[in-house]
């Protein structure tokens, strides 16, 4: 062994390196190409971790390799299996099934989920449903119990730091006279 063979194997390691793309575009969205396919595409709003192995199965990827290390056709191979998720999958798999004014079921990703649902809870606040008054009034909406959790107000117990101030205003108000 030369003093040049540790050279080169550090050479061949940092072309390695240069070789992976540190973000993969995804819609509006940019990931991860760091950390592995599943883990990468979890990051992705829309898209949980049962969906991320189902894309990566289906596209033919170890959903364990490294993103940003796949080649670029197979990288484009994952992206349109994002976009078009719903086609792929049975309805009751999709996030928004049932559109209010198309019927239609589909799956938001990215931006399009979150003003999707905006637009969903100002629809119910606008025709004042159950759901919709909840919402405005910062309440719990699912049924959840209000009894004794979800309270916003400060505590209504005992304030024992106002307690110690009264009683160090008095203390003072006594040595005073």
């Amino acid at each position: 062994m030369s003093a040049e063979d540790p050279d080169a194997a550090e050479d061949t390691e940092s072309e390695e390196e240069e070789d992976i793309r540190y973000f993969v575009r995804i819609g509006q969205t940019d990931l991860d190409g760091t950390k592995s396919v599943e883990r990468s595409l979890t990051e992705m709003n829309g898209i949980g971790h049962r969906a991320a192995r189902l894309i990566a199965e289906k596209a033919g990827v170890d959903r364990r390799a490294v993103f940003g290390k796949l080649d670029d056709d197979v990288i484009d191979s994952v992206v349109e299996l994002v976009e078009g998720y719903a086609d792929e999958v049975p309805d009751w798999m999709n996030n928004h099934r049932n559109d209010y004014f198309s019927g239609e079921t589909t799956h938001q990703i990215g931006n399009e989920l979150e003003m999707t649902r905006r637009q969903d809870i100002n629809r119910m606040k606008m025709i004042d449903s159950y759901k919709g008054v909840r919402h405005e009034r910062g309440q719990k909406v699912r049924g959840q119990r209000t009894k004794s959790t979800g309270r916003t107000e400060g505590t209504i117990g005992v304030n024992v730091e106002a307690i110690k101030e009264e009683q160090a205003e008095e203390a003072a108000a006594g040595d005073e006279e």
